[in-house]
C-alpha cells in the first residue's frame, strides 16, 4: 500500500492512504490518524489500511479525493531517529579519487552511518531555505526506509524483515560547511539541514521483484533546473543493503519503530570511453559532478545550487509509473515569496557529462 501525511496545521499531520496510481487519496483517521500510530501497532492497523487501499484502488471508496503532493508533509514529519548511511561506495571512491586519497579498507567491511536531525523534516514541495548561497547548497538523491522495532544484535536477514515502508529522500548538504565540521572529528551538524522526503511511502510489496536483498532495483532520476542530470541504477551498486545498514545500527542498541535509515547518495561507477572515464548515468549530487570534473580536468567548474534553483527527484516502477511521487523543491533565502515550480522536465542529456 501507499501512504502519505497531509498537512492539517499540526506538527504530525493526518495519515492518508493513496491509490497505486497516485491519483486518489482517502483519510485514514477512522483507523489511525498518524503515521507513528501505525508503526507502533503495525500488525493490528496495517490490515485495515490495506483493506482501505484496495477499496480505493477499485474506485469504491466513498470519500476519496484527488491526491495533491503540495498538501503533503514528509510521510514521517518527525521521527524518533534519522540515521543516514553511505552504502554506495562508488560515491566515496569518486570523491576521494578527486582528492587523491585512498578509501580505508574498513569502509568495505561495514557501512558508514551518521546520526541526522529527525525533529524537522521537509515535505516534498517545501522550499530549501538557506541563510547563504555561500554555504554550498547541494541536493542528494537517496532511498530511505522506515522500520519496525529492531532488537539489539539483529542480523541483516532479520533486519530486512523489519522494513515497513520505503521512500525517497533529498538529504540536503551544505558542502562548504562540511570540511570544518569533519576536521573536528565529531561528525556533521550545521552542514546537514532538514532532509526532504517523497510525498508517499510504500510497503515493500509495492515494488514487486524490484525489492531484492534489501535493495531497490529501479532507476533514480534527478532533474536540476529542469535538466535531467542523473539516471542512476539504485540496486546493483548498493554495496550494503538496508539489512546490513540496519543491523550495523543495531549492534549495540535497540532500534525503535518509526526509525528512518537513508541509503546515502545513489551512485554508479564510471565507464571507460575512448581512453577516458565517462559517467553515462549522470549524478545524484553536485559533489559527484565536481569530483568528475576534477578527475578529468583537474578543476571543478560546476557551482552549487543558487536561490531559485529547482531539484526534482523521482523513481518509476517496472510499469513505468511513479512509485513514490516526486520531490520537487526550490532553493530560497530565509524569507521570500516563491514562484511556481516548473512542471516540465527535460530529457536526460548525455552531453551534460562532457567536459
Amino acid at each position: 500500500m501507499k501512504l502519505a501525511t497531509y498537512k492539517d496545521g499540526s506538527r504530525d499531520g493526518q495519515l492518508v492512504v493513496v491509490s497505486k496510481d497516485l491519483a486518489q487519496a482517502h483519510y485514514a483517521s477512522h483507523i489511525a490518524s498518524k503515521m507513528q500510530q501505525l508503526l507502533d501497532d503495525w500488525n493490528f492497523i496495517s490490515p485495515q489500511l490495506e483493506d482501505l487501499y484496495q477499496t480505493l484502488n477499485s474506485g469504491r471508496a466513498r470519500h476519496a479525493f484527488a491526491f495533491d503532493p503540495k498538501m503533503c508533509m514528509a510521510p514521517m514529519p518527525r521521527a524518533y531517529q534519522w540515521a543516514d548511511g553511505s552504502t554506495y561506495l562508488n560515491h566515496i571512491e569518486l570523491v576521494r579519487a578527486a582528492r587523491q586519497t585512498e578509501v580505508p579498507a574498513s569502509f568495505y567491511a561495514e557501512p558508514l552511518l551518521y546520526q541526522g536531525g529527525s525533529d524537522d523534516f521537509l515535505g516534498p514541495t517545501d522550499p530549501i531555505r538557506c541563510a547563504s548561497e555561500e554555504f554550498g547548497i547541494d541536493f542528494e538523491g537517496e532511498l530511505a526506509v522506515i522500520t519496525a522495532d529492531v532488537p539489539m544484535q539483529t542480523d541483516p536477514s532479520d533486519a530486512i524483515a523489519a522494513v515497513r515502508l520505503i521512500m525517497l529522500a533529498n538529504d540536503i548538504s551544505l558542502r562548504n560547511l562540511t570540511a570544518d565540521e569533519l576536521i573536528k572529528g565529531f561528525g556533521f551538524f550545521q552542514s546537514k539541514p532538514a532532509t526532504a522526503f517523497s510525498p508517499v511511502a510504500v510497503t515493500p510489496d509495492e515494488l514487486g521483484d524490484a525489492w531484492k536483498k534489501g535493495r531497490v532495483n529501479l532507476t533514480l532520476t534527478c532533474n536540476w533546473n529542469g535538466r535531467r542530470v542523473g539516471m542512476c541504477d539504485a540496486g546493483p551498486e548498493m554495496t550494503f543493503g538496508f539489512g546490513e545498514l540496519i543491523a550495523h545500527a543495531a549492534k549495540t542498541r535497540n532500534i525503535r519503530a518509526g526509525s528512518i535509515f537513508g541509503s546515502g547518495t545513489v551512485s554508479n561507477k564510471a565507464q571507460e570511453k575512448n581512453g577516458k572515464k565517462d559517467w553515462p548515468k549522470g549524478y545524484c549530487c553536485i559533489a559527484e559532478k565536481r569530483a568528475m570534473e576534477v578527475i578529468l580536468s583537474g578543476e571543478a567548474s560546476t557551482p552549487f545550487m543558487k536561490y531559485g534553483d529547482t531539484i526534482r527527484i523521482e523513481m518509476k516502477g517496472l510499469d513505468g509509473q511513479s512509485v513514490f511521487g516526486s520531490i520537487d523543491q526550490m532553493v530560497a533565502p530565509m524569507t521570500d515569496s516563491l514562484p511556481l515550480l516548473p512542471t516540465e522536465q527535460a530529457d536526460f542529456h548525455g552531453d551534460d557529462q562532457e567536459q
